[in-house]
């Protein structure tokens, strides 16, 4: 084992247990779900089922409580106003005192769920706390945390209700029981979809740094924040609004550990302008991928602008920049 992973797996072995600390963000949010326009309904094998956005209208407010929930109860999420961009006044800003663990371990949609096939199909990421309970993805053991708690939470970005086989699933890869199991639903058109997955500025960051390959235990703490979209009534353009707010609008500044050379590298590979697909709104490359995912450069996937500050020296290194033209073609502005 490495240095850096030691230092990893001995850091993880501190860290809470999200689910735990998510988990009265969870009841605060059923118990508001009439103020927040929601739907709650407990299936029959006593899963609670929470609708943000498929058969009620939701609001910008539970997308906020639910972005909080995928944070794993370690980070906040509030919605802020007169920002950096002229017609996009509203905004998404995010702070973490624990990005790795909030972000990687609980934010990140990396649980891929997946029954039936054809039209009847159900394909879903799984986000939010309960992936640290069931630990299904190879990024836990590089982690060297796994959740221990008795109940679980997980976000699906879906415009449709899970099969029971789905559910049933969830249950048994986090050792759960049924009724200890909270599904909250977000489709990315929705008012609280849009937001929740914006807000996700700081967890694209992370997950760009991880694929660079800069150590994880040296990242310390960050904020980001990210213009609002408005929704659109069709997945694709709902995706490609989310995708541009951070691509074209998102901010981010992280503080690590480290010599001021890393850093510096760190700060100038992190900016999506380093992609080769940077250019044009995220539905228009999407489409000409014939809406393969994995033919997008994976560089592309990480915030407009950055900012590296190197703690132990106090020099900060940037890079990156805005685009409100891209974000008015994306967000369908009208003058």
């Amino acid at each position: 084992m490495t240095q850096a992973a030691e230092t990893q797996r001995a850091l993880a072995a501190a860290w809470p247990s999200v689910g735990e600390l998510a988990a009265p963000l969870v009841a605060a949010l059923i118990l508001d779900a009439a103020m927040l326009r929601i739907g709650v309904e407990r299936l029959e094998n006593g899963c609670i089922l929470v609708d943000g956005g498929i058969g009620v209208s939701g609001s910008l407010e539970a997308g906020r409580r639910i972005a909080e929930i995928c944070l794993g109860g370690l980070g906040t999420v509030n919605l802020q106003t007169g920002g950096s961009f002229t017609r996009w006044p509203a905004g998404v800003a995010v702070h973490t005192t624990n990005p790795v663990l909030a972000c990687l371990g609980s934010q990140y949609a990396g649980w891929s769920l997946a029954h039936g096939e054809g039209k009847g199909s159900f394909h879903a990421l799984g986000s939010g706390p309960g992936r640290a309970l069931a630990a299904k993805e190879e990024l836990f053991a590089e982690l060297g945390y796994r959740d221990q708690c008795e109940s679980a939470c997980l976000v699906l970005e879906v415009d449709k209700r899970p099969p029971p086989e789905i559910v049933a699933k969830i249950v048994r890869d986090c050792g759960i029981k049924a009724e200890n199991l909270t599904l909250i639903l977000t489709p990315t058109s929705s008012l609280a979809g849009g937001l929740q997955i914006v807000a996700r500025v700081v967890e694209v960051a992370l997950h760009k740094a991880h694929v660079l390959g800069f150590p994880l235990e040296q990242i310390i703490d960050g904020v980001g924040s990210a213009p609002l979209p408005p929704p659109a009534p069709d997945f694709l353009t709902a995706m490609g609004r989310t995708n541009d707010a951070i691509l074209f609008g998102g901010d981010v500044h992280l503080f690590v550990r480290g010599g001021m050379a890393a850093a510096a590298d760190l700060a100038k590979a992190l900016s999506c302008t380093t992609s080769r697909d940077y250019g044009r709104p995220f539905a228009e490359i999407f489409k000409a991928c014939k809406f393969d995912f994995y033919q997008i450069d994976p560089q592309l996937f990480a915030p407009a602008r950055v900012a590296v500050t190197a703690i132990d020296s106090g020099h900060t290194f940037h890079a990156g920049h805005f685009d409100e033209d891209l974000l008015d073609k994306s967000f369908g502005s009208i003058a």
